[in-house]
């Protein structure tokens, strides 16, 4: 993949903003997606959706955080998990997509799955 040094000096910051966020957590679909996470240098709180038994054992568990930041893969499944998400927690916490955004931009839509994350493990240690 062919990736321009703009586009490491922005992952960069995203992870730097990222990293600064306090009394929030981040919510990828799986396992591979919170190690790429982790493997580009992400530290804060990272919870799995799968690891929940549904979207309401879901939506109550994550209730408590002060700020939701959604990164569900861009596949049809993903809006779909984001789709529903917002709708059940909206009234009943912040749910921040803005990061989901930023990656889209910043990867020009090369990233469609958070996992793919790792192929910038490189560019970033």
């Amino acid at each position: 993949m062919l990736v321009s040094e703009q586009e490491i000096l922005e992952l960069k910051e995203f992870i730097f903003q990222l990293n600064a966020i306090e009394n929030g957590v981040v919510i990828v679909e799986g396992k591979r997606d919170s190690n790429a996470l982790r493997k580009i240098g992400y530290t804060g709180k990272v919870l799995e959706f799968h690891r929940f038994t549904g979207m309401i054992n879901f939506t109550d568990s994550v209730a408590k955080f002060e700020r939701l930041i959604i990164l569900f893969d861009r596949d049809k499944k993903g809006r779909t998990l984001t789709g529903k998400t917002i709708q059940l927690l909206q009234r009943r916490t912040k749910v921040d997509l803005t990061f989901k955004r930023k990656l889209r931009i910043i990867t020009k839509g090369k990233i469609m799955f958070i996992e793919q994350l790792v192929s910038y493990e490189s560019y970033l240690a």
